[in-house]
């Protein structure tokens, strides 16, 4: 069940909040992670976007993204209340290789990741699945929804081409849609609830 983020939280915490959670939001380059915190974010989200310039198109793999203009280079932050109390610290990590020194630092304290894949380049998608994993976070993967991506896969096919465990969620999205971006973190929180306590961080 999706809820819309309140435009008159303003910057404080419900009185509700009860769990604070930080949750990775990760992805390769170009996937909608930036796209997907502005949606949800019930407070203005901290960006660290720059222009894509010359120097950087020799290291940062354009294939499938060419119409993108700008990066992260740091972080994205955003925050969204859920119900029950519930407050979700999303944190979008960079997608390029280049940053990988950051990654540590920035999953540091989470208890998941929500990861986007765009299913015009799954195996765009692999180095990020294996540092979620080398991590050992639970995490639950978003198939982001662009306009032309092919829709004749099976969710078998999916997570054949992923190598996903039977028990990893796997869901459909739209990052600028905000209720569809709120159910996959809700199926990510939902992971993350359902885990035996011996398997919990």
């Amino acid at each position: 069940m999706a809820c819309a983020p309140s435009s008159t939280s303003g910057i404080h915490l419900p009185g509700t909040a009860r769990d604070l959670v930080k949750i990775l939001v990760a992805g390769p380059f170009g996937v909608g992670k930036t796209t997907l915190i502005d949606s949800v974010s019930e407070i203005r989200p901290l960006h660290t976007e720059e222009q894509l310039s010359e120097a950087s198109a020799q290291v940062d793999d354009l294939a499938g993204v060419r119409e993108k203009s700008t990066t992260t280079v740091a972080i994205d932050f955003g925050r969204i209340s859920l119900p029950g109390g519930i407050v979700l610290y999303l944190f979008g990590t960079p997608g390029q290789e280049r940053f990988r020194s950051l990654w540590d630092d920035i999953a540091y304290g989470a208890l998941g990741a929500l990861v986007l894949v765009d299913s015009r380049r799954i195996d765009a998608s692999f180095d990020v699945l294996g540092l979620v994993e080398e991590t050992g976070l639970p995490y639950a993967v978003a198939f982001n929804a662009f306009p032309d991506a092919p829709r004749h896969y099976t969710e078998e096919q999916l997570r054949a081409a992923l190598d996903l465990e039977p028990t990893t969620p796997m869901v459909t999205c739209d990052a600028r849609d905000a209720n569809s971006s709120i159910d996959a973190l809700l199926a990510l929180v939902q992971h993350l609830i359902d885990r035996p306590p011996s398997e919990s961080r």
